[in-house]
């Protein structure tokens, strides 16, 4: 299991449509190879800034079966048009639990 950790810059004034965008996203990711489930979180100190922590049963499963196939357009269609920047994404794996 690895957990793509994505950071989102939205547009001011946005945040809510980009929210909505996001659920509504949630049919894309359940009929996407590997996809185990997602959570999203907003900044308290910088309310434009969103992190995604995307599951994923293997790092495939995002970069190749996702980003290669056509669910990734969809969801860029989706949720890109609210971005204020390119995404930064990266790629984690728990070492640990406490």
């Amino acid at each position: 299991m690895i957990t793509e950790v994505v950071q989102i810059e939205v547009k001011p004034g946005q945040e809510k449509d980009f929210e909505q965008a996001v659920e509504m996203a949630q049919t894309i990711f359940k009929r996407s190879k590997g996809w185990a489930g997602l959570e999203i979180h907003r900044s308290i100190e910088k309310p434009s800034r969103y992190r995604l922590f995307i599951k994923w049963e293997t790092l495939e499963n995002h970069t190749v079966d996702f980003r290669e196939g056509p669910n990734f357009a969809e969801w860029r269609a989706l949720v890109g048009p609210h971005f204020a920047s390119p995404p930064e994404v990266e790629h984690m794996t728990a070492v640990g639990k406490y």
